[in-house]
């Protein structure tokens, strides 16, 4: 099954909430392994920030969101400490944040068809590195990524507004490069 992944637009801000609302209520093991709460996390200020700046993604079935994720092309000062394979500017990184399918979906590959968009979005950006956060006990999305082929960077302990003072896992795609950020052969660099 291929899945068609697009840019959201503003109108389709409270579809996306209600689709978060829905995972929430209707994933049982998210209060323990995502601790995420509605009105806590994913924020409504944030789906709507994510959307404007134009990192927010969907992949709808014919009749509505099957999974939803933010991917900001920049990175935030959380990562800064991290060890990651290469120093980059945080704007030569892409971000994968709120990764979400619906429970009537999840256990159908959505989840990684949606990593993967994020790879082909990523690169095409013209980006050098993927990376993101999950927490500690969040162990259903590490496998996912480290299957996916993510690598742990490190580990933080971090105050988020939904779970506290907590522990975060930071994850870098393959490498830390993709394939499109190569560098240029000499024979095709400018001098």
């Amino acid at each position: 099954m291929i899945l068609r992944v697009q840019q959201a637009a503003l109108s389709d801000y409270g579809s996306i909430l209600a689709f978060y609302d829905d995972v929430i209520d209707r994933t049982p093991e998210i209060g323990r392994h995502a601790w995420w709460q509605k009105g806590k996390h994913p924020t409504a200020e944030g789906v709507r920030a994510y959307i404007e700046e134009g990192s927010m993604y969907l992949c709808r079935d014919d009749r509505a969101i099957i999974a939803a994720m933010a991917l900001t092309p920049y990175q935030g000062e959380d990562y800064h400490s991290v060890e990651w394979l290469r120093d980059l500017a945080d704007d030569e990184v892409a971000v994968i944040h709120i990764l979400a399918v619906s429970p009537d979906r999840q256990g159908e590959g959505v989840g990684e068809q949606m990593v993967r968009e994020a790879v082909r979005i990523a690169e095409e950006q013209g980006k050098k590195s993927l990376r993101l956060d999950t927490l500690l006990s969040n162990t259903p999305a590490q496998r996912l990524y480290e299957r996916l082929g993510f690598v742990c960077r490190g580990r933080q302990h971090l105050m988020a507004e939904n779970t506290g003072w907590t522990d975060f896992l930071f994850y870098e795609y393959r490498s830390g490069l993709l394939p499109s950020a190569k560098p240029e052969s000499p024979s095709s660099q400018v001098t």
